[in-house]
């Protein structure tokens, strides 16, 4: 059993501009998160499908990449919504958790692509390949705050 929280939050008006950091934010299923690029469908990727509802990436897989290949990406530019600590996420395809009192579902990894690479301007791929993230549905609306509880 694992306990893990909520690092930093990050959201993008629209696609390719930058993320900003934000202490709140309210998630709506079947929406996103209130005032990111998806929420609005100003996504790279327009189609509404859950798993463009939410993103997470673990801060100790950003801490790998410093670590191990020498690229320094700061939470908000891994372009992820929410950076966790202490979380598990590759375990958490296909299934559900909370982060406060909000339900998520797990739907897929968030692998790492040719778009992150480009506006990073860093060789993320080889060194964020299966710990680039996880996509996730909103399962219940509510605010997920920095620091929050997720677990299972």
């Amino acid at each position: 059993m694992w306990t893990g929280i909520i690092d930093s939050i990050h959201i993008a008006s629209a696609a390719k501009r930058p993320t900003q950091p934000v202490e709140q934010v309210q998630a709506i299923p079947g929406v996103g998160l209130t005032g990111d690029r998806y929420a609005q469908q100003q996504g790279t990727f327009s189609k509404p499908e859950p798993d463009f509802e939410l993103t997470l990436i673990e801060v100790e897989a950003l801490d790998a990449l410093q670590r191990e290949y020498g690229i320094e990406l700061a939470p908000g530019e891994a372009r992820r919504n929410l950076v966790t600590r202490g979380v598990p996420l590759n375990h958490l395809v296909g299934r559900e958790f909370t982060i406060g009192d909000v339900k998520i579902r797990g739907i897929r990894l968030c692998e790492p692509c040719s778009h992150l690479q480009a506006l990073t301007k860093r060789p993320v791929i080889k060194g964020l390949r299966h710990r680039g993230g996880l996509r996730a549905q909103i399962l219940s609306e509510g605010v997920i705050k920095v620091g929050d509880r997720v677990s299972e």
